[in-house]
């Protein structure tokens, strides 16, 4: 996709680069609000106008436009969270007298429940990676420890050796915005890390200088995409027929916690979420998994 217009594709990137200087947003972040301006830019120019002209009648025709075309309410947020940021940034600057988003409101998006696996559910797929194999063992230290640490993938693919502290039994993690947690690993994490780290890792760098703790078969920092293709192969040899998605891990990590009676703000510490609100969802999960249980083995359930 390409920003017709040299002015609006300069704002877009010294925009985002101040997100990321300024607030630490994620790479996955940054280049989906690049998507979004960078569409919404292209829209506009087929009208004649450039970002910095925008109006808010301009942003409630391209809203109206994406609901034709059919985009959910949780992506339109996503651009309204990324326009008025965008708007924000420009007021500070100088390049706009007016912010034209404050009166335009957010779409209404239903509580979605992340769906877990369960127990035994986690237990197939962590049985399915041949361990006897360098590749095999390496991804079952990646989903032990995306598992027991409740990581997100991308952080998980960009841990390096110096976040691991094996002595103590945990693994830093810098999260969104920058936020640093200490996050324990668990005896059976701990156990195949440290199978992995002694055997396998040294066979995959194939003799390269690499700090990246779980390397590709290259030798290099393994891709999200990468990895999450090996889950869904894993899930399928295992049987699970549930919808997976690349946090299905952490959301299992968070809900089997509070399922064994977790306190919710150590899970909020554990997960890095800076608002408990967040991590509440995940009571939603905990309790509806008790309902089924009580009503599967309950006399009166």
């Amino acid at each position: 996709m390409i920003v017709n217009s040299t002015e609006d594709a300069n704002k877009i990137e010294a925009f985002l680069d101040a997100m990321w200087m300024e607030r630490g947003l994620s790479q996955n972040t940054l280049s989906a609000y690049r998507s979004d301006l960078q569409a919404f830019a292209i829209w506009l120019h087929q009208r004649q106008k450039k970002l910095v002209a925008v109006k808010r009648t301009d942003i409630l025709s391209y809203l109206a436009a994406r609901l034709e075309k059919g985009h959910s309410a949780r992506s339109t947020g996503r651009f309204l969270s990324c326009v008025r940021r965008f708007y924000r940034y420009l007021l500070r600057e100088g390049s706009i007298e007016h912010d034209p988003t404050p009166l335009i409101e957010s779409p209404k998006i239903g509580r979605v429940l992340p769906q877990a696996l369960t127990e035994k559910e986690v237990e197939a797929l962590l049985a399915q990676p041949n361990v006897e194999e360098p590749i095999g063992l390496r991804d079952r230290a990646m989903i032990e420890v995306l598992y027991a640490c409740g990581l997100r993938v991308s952080e998980l693919i960009a841990l390096t050796m110096d976040q691991i502290n094996l002595k103590q039994g945990v693994v830093k993690i810098t999260g969104k915005g920058d936020k640093e947690r200490l996050v324990p690993l668990g005896e059976e994490a701990m156990d195949y890390l440290q199978r992995y780290l002694k055997t396998a890792r040294p066979t995959l760098l194939k003799g390269e200088l690499n700090d990246v703790v779980f390397p590709s078969l290259r030798g290099q920092l393994m891709t999200r995409q990468t990895f999450w293709h090996r889950i869904k192969h894993y899930a399928e040899e295992a049987g699970i027929k549930k919808h997976l998605s690349p946090h299905t891990l952490r959301h299992c990590f968070a809900t089997h916690l509070l399922n064994h009676g977790a306190d919710l703000r150590v899970v909020q510490m554990l997960l890095g979420h800076s608002n408990l609100s967040t991590t509440q969802i995940y009571t939603h999960v905990a309790q509806a998994r008790l309902q089924e249980l009580h009503a599967a083995h309950h006399p009166r359930g």
